[in-house]
């Protein structure tokens, strides 16, 4: 059975997304960043920020690699 996309996290914009996207890619967690265009075509409180997607067999990894590489917690 195939893995599902997760979201792991929510950013207030685009840049803070990739960065995090990045940081996972250093530490060889493929994920991907959805909604990046809506808040800006849609500028209204109910669009949400651009999320941050991994593989469901990945979450507990990427919230590692994001809380030492940020230091956020997830």
């Amino acid at each position: 059975m195939a893995d599902k996309l997760v979201v792991i996290a929510q950013f207030s914009d685009y840049i803070e997304a990739e960065m995090a996207r990045q940081t996972l890619a250093d530490g060889g967690v493929e994920a991907v960043v959805t909604g990046a265009n809506a808040s800006s075509v849609y500028p209204v409180p109910a669009i949400e920020g651009p999320e941050l997607q991994v593989l469901d067999s990945q979450v507990r990894r990427a919230r590692i690699i994001l809380k030492s590489g940020q230091g956020q917690e997830l």
